[in-house]
């Protein structure tokens, strides 16, 4: 009997939205299995996946020119959308010489920063009209929703260009106030270097940038703030400190000072999230906050960044967040237990010290 993967995919994506899940993993040798609240279950009543179902799944779910490229490269990211408008961020990779498939849940909905637990000063970023800000964080902490939460804003408030250039496009931006166009590198553009340098012939107010690649995408990031854009980013780095040592390290030891003065005249903030085991169910964010001023700005210039840490926690009162600080707040709400805020803590025994 010939396998329904069209329809069993549609089975296992509605267990996910079912149970709330925030990925569905599809590979070689196990059950289909899903992320819930960040932990990890198998569908044990679903059949072990062999390895002609995964390569099944990965013809349902890919174009038949993005299959090609995937038996070319071993590797792919894509967007797929259900036909009821479910979307997901997938990558398809191979293990072992067999598939294995990872889809990440996008909502169509995009929430608001009060409905995402985060703190109000963040809506001061999408009120400006340029400067560079970052959301930074490890892999699944919740990044590009909290980004879609501020261009929503933006396009709900006001009227400006919003272009985002992303791989694949996630978060589906519906024009309000704004003239918002998404492009998608491969389907819409070359690569990011390509979209950025295009960008500064658009006329545009607010610029997404999806990721930032390279000491290409970081500089014509970094110049678009400079020249009157409101640019918006994301990286994978654990901190704002270590952020801003990425981002320079990221260019030639020749070209660290020009960045390094840019960074410090450019940067708007650098917002670092966790989502974190919640006691009740689901996940609650703690975060931290660096917002640039001139102390920080001069912080950057001199390669003072070991500093940065220590104006953050002593600049509460001009709204910087120290993680520490948040997640000793969820404790002392009873959101989270203390094991996990350790668990989550970059230097526990200054934690040690607020609980």
């Amino acid at each position: 009997m010939v396998m329904d993967y069209d329809s069993q995919l549609k089975k296992y994506i509605n267990v996910l939205i079912h149970e709330g899940a925030s990925d569905l993993h599809l590979s070689t040798g196990t059950h289909p299995t899903i992320r819930v609240a960040g932990a990890l279950t198998g569908m044990l009543k679903e059949p072990v996946l062999t390895k002609d179902d995964t390569m099944g799944y990965v013809k349902a779910l890919l174009t038949p020119e993005q299959l090609e490229r995937f038996i070319a490269t071993f590797e792919i990211d894509f967007a797929y959308e259900t036909p009821d408008g479910n979307r997901f961020r997938g990558n398809a990779f191979f293990q072992r010489g067999a598939v294995g498939i990872a889809l990440r849940f996008i909502p169509k909905q995009i929430r608001t920063i009060a409905e995402l637990n985060l703190p109000d000063i963040l809506e001061t970023f999408a009120r400006k009209s340029q400067g560079f800000f970052l959301v930074v964080g490890p892999v699944g902490q919740g990044k590009t929703t909290t980004l879609a939460s501020l261009v929503e804003m933006i396009n709900t408030e006001r009227m400006e260009h919003i272009v985002t250039i992303e791989d694949p496009i996630e978060y589906i931006f519906e024009p309000k106030r704004s003239l918002v166009d998404q492009r998608e590198v491969l389907l819409d553009t070359k690569n990011f270097e390509a979209a950025l340098i295009s960008a500064f012939r658009q006329d545009i107010d607010v610029l997404l940038i999806g990721e930032m690649r390279g000491p290409e995408t970081v500089s014509a990031a970094v110049t678009a703030a400079e020249t009157g854009h409101l640019v918006f980013s994301t990286l994978h780095t654990n901190n704002a400190a270590q952020t801003i040592d990425r981002i320079i390290d990221t260019f030639p030891a020749n070209q660290q000072d020009q960045i390094r003065i840019q960074l410090g005249s450019s940067l708007a903030g650098i917002f670092s999230q966790r989502l974190v085991p919640r006691i009740s169910g689901g996940l609650v964010p703690a975060y931290e906050l660096l917002i640039n001023n001139r102390a920080i700005a001069n912080l950057i210039r001199e390669k003072r960044t070991h500093e940065i840490n220590t104006v953050i926690e002593t600049s509460s009162g001009e709204g910087m967040i120290d993680m520490n600080r948040s997640l000793a707040e969820l404790v002392a709400r009873g959101e989270i237990t203390v094991e996990s805020a350790y668990q989550f803590s970059l230097n526990p025994n200054v934690l040690q010290k607020l609980l």
